[in-house]
C-alpha cells in the first residue's frame, strides 16, 4: 500500500488528512479518539480537525499560547466531544503528555496522536509512555538529509527539530513502524498493525519521496564549499549563497600543490583553526 496516494488536505498542510483517514480505515478497530498539540486554533494546519468535524471524533486539543487557545475554544467550545487544554506539553513527569491526559477520560490506546511543536517533538514523544496511541503523526525537520540521525537538545528554548531517521529509531524503541512520510510529517502505526498495510520496505529512504527542502554541502579541492539543493532557510524564507569560501585566498588551491613556504603557513593556519573552532 502506498499511503501517499491518499494525500489530501481539508485542514492539514501536506496531505495528512487523506493519509490519516486511510490509515484509520485500515486498522481492525478504532475508538474515535484523537489528541493534537500544538493545536493552534483547532483548525489552522490541523491534523485532527477533519476527524472531529467530519468523522465524529472525540479529541483532546492542547495549545500553549493563550491567544491561540481562545481561538480554539471559539471554534470547538460548543462541541461536547472536544476537551481543550491551555498548556505546554513538556518531557518531565509533571508536564509530560501522560500527566495531562490522565486528567481526561481518553482511552489508553486511543486512535491518533498528532505532535507538532516545532522543536522538542522527539523528546515529548520519547517521554510519553502511559498511553499507547495506535497511530502517531509527528513533525520532522525536512531540511535534514534522510540518512542523517539528528536530535536537537531537550530544551524548551531550542527550536531546531529532529530528523526523520531519528524519529524512526525512536519509534522502533517504542513499538512503532513508519508507514508514510509527507514532506513535513512522519506517520507511524503500532508494530502489531504494520503487516496489514502491505509495505515491503519502510526504511525512511524508501518512504520519503519529497526531498525538495534538502541542501547538500560539499567541498571542492580548492576549499570552496558548495551548497546544492534548495539553498533556503525554510521557515524564514531566506536563501543563502550556493558557494562560500572558508579558506584565505593564499590557500585556495589543491593542498598537494603547496610549496614549502605555503605548506608551513598552512600548518600554522590549521593549528589556529583547531584552537578557535574545536570540533
Amino acid at each position: 500500500m502506498r499511503l501517499l496516494d491518499y494525500s489530501s488536505n481539508v485542514y492539514s498542510q501536506t496531505g495528512e488528512d487523506g493519509i490519516l483517514e486511510k490509515v484509520l480505515e485500515t486498522l481492525p478497530q478504532t475508538d474515535k479518539w484523537c489528541v493534537e498539540f500544538g493545536a493552534w486554533d483547532g483548525q489552522h494546519l490541523s491534523n485532527t480537525c477533519n476527524l472531529i468535524e467530519r468523522r465524529d471524533y472525540s479529541a483532546v486539543l492542547i495549545e500553549g499560547s493563550e491567544r491561540r487557545f481562545l481561538d480554539l475554544t471559539r471554534r470547538h467550545g460548543k462541541n461536547g466531544r472536544v476537551i481543550a487544554m491551555n498548556a505546554f506539553v513538556g518531557f518531565t513527569q509533571s508536564d509530560g503528555l501522560d500527566a495531562l491526559l490522565s486528567k481526561t477520560p481518553i482511552p489508553r490506546e486511543f486512535d491518533l496522536l498528532s505532535i507538532d511543536i516545532d522543536g522538542n517533538d522527539y523528546h515529548v514523544w520519547g517521554a510519553f509512555g502511559a498511553y499507547a496511541p495506535k497511530v502517531v503523526c509527528i513533525e520532522y525537520n525536512p531540511t535534514i538529509p534522510t540518512e542523517l540521525e539528528f536530535i536537537q537538545p531537550a530544551d524548551p528554548a531550542v527550536s531546531q527539530g529532529s530528523s526523520l531517521l531519528a524519529l524512526v529509531k525512536l519509534g522502533k524503541q517504542k513499538g512503532y513502524e513508519l508507514v508514510a512520510a509527507t514532506s513535513l510529517n512522519a506517520i507511524f502505526v503500532r508494530s502489531q498493525y504494520f503487516g496489514i498495510f502491505g509495505i515491503s520496505n519502510n526504511e525512511p529512504r524508501a518512504l520519503r519521496e519529497d526531498t525538495a527542502s534538502l541542501t547538500y554541502v560539499f567541498a571542492g579541492y580548492d576549499g570552496t564549499i558548495f551548497h546544492v539543493g534548495s539553498n533556503l532557510v525554510l521557515w524564514h524564507g531566506v536563501t543563502f549563497s550556493s558557494r562560500t569560501r572558508q579558506l584565505p585566498k593564499i590557500f585556495r588551491e589543491y593542498s598537494g600543490n603547496f610549496g614549502p613556504f605555503r605548506s608551513l603557513l598552512f600548518r600554522w593556519y590549521r593549528k589556529l583553526c583547531k584552537r578557535l573552532y574545536p570540533r
